[in-house]
């Protein structure tokens, strides 16, 4: 019902594209769609026909290995649901970044590469200063540090366990109303910041970075030389920049954070 297997994460059909010492993995992901309840109702159907042939009900032992069967039968004429989610890897500066929605999703590929490899250390990333006492800080000062720069989405969450949120999009963040939740107790969860007007992105308090969108990557390409460049060399060069903006961006946030504890350090 489920299969999980590494897949090209590119057109050349490698399994790991490598620039240098830069690599880029793609986790395959295949789920069978077999909702539970046509199986039941299938199973159901079944039991049905053998009680009215044999002249007495089935069993609940007898119930459990036709729900098995009826499963097997429908398997093979399930439809597949697939996802991919990347990974690139840079050992140079010691980061694993991983395309996901959600850390279960990145634990997922963690997981197999570890199984892959035989062993595959890594720690979540932990810094001296957290990351909504940090982005409260900006707001109030109203400028982020460094070379970044704060965009216009935020959303702020109570810590008093009500769950009551107040979210802005597309609005200045210099108003009094925002210091006035800061004050209130209300704290920073999603923030977006600019970096070195290259790169747009949405900090979390989770330390996620999401959204990231890259605001100049081939905004200023001749038309003419791309044409020129076939299409493994055109991701070649993308993937090179990618991974050397990001490198860069991690590296000031880091640093934005007051660089990682010495428990990360040490691991």
């Amino acid at each position: 019902m489920l299969s999980k297997g590494w897949v090209a994460p590119s057109g050349t059909g490698r399994l790991v594209h490598n620039v240098g010492r830069q690599c880029l993995l793609a986790l395959g992901v295949e789920q069978k769609i077999l909702p539970a309840s046509v199986v039941r109702q299938e199973a159901l159907r079944r039991a049905q026909v053998l009680e009215q042939t044999r002249g007495f009900p089935v069993g609940r032992r007898e119930m459990r290995d036709l729900k098995l069967k009826v499963t097997e039968e429908l398997r093979a004429r399930a439809l597949c649901r697939q996802r991919v989610t990347r990974a690139w890897l840079d050992p140079e500066n010691g980061w694993c970044v991983v395309d996901a929605a959600s850390p279960a999703r990145a634990e997922e590929l963690i997981e197999v590469l570890r199984d892959t490899l035989g062993s595959f250390a890594v720690t979540l990333l932990q810094t001296q200063h957290s990351a909504h006492a940090s982005m409260a800080v900006w707001l109030t000062a109203g400028a982020a540090p460094g070379r970044f720069g704060i965009e216009q989405d935020l959303e702020l969450a109570s810590r008093d366990g009500a769950k009551a949120s107040v979210r802005y999009a597309r609005c200045p963040l210099d108003s009094r109303e925002i210091r006035a939740h800061l004050g209130a107790g209300r704290q920073p969860v999603r923030l977006g910041l600019s970096w070195h007007d290259r790169i747009a992105f949405v900090l979390t308090d989770k330390l996620q970075l999401k959204r990231v969108e890259f605001l100049e990557l081939g905004d200023d390409a001749d038309d003419s030389s791309a044409a020129e460049t076939d299409e493994a060399e055109r991701f070649d060069a993308d993937f090179t920049v990618m991974a050397g903006e990001l490198a860069n961006l991690l590296r000031d946030v880091l640093e934005a954070l007051g660089g990682e504890t010495q428990q990360a350090q040490a691991a």
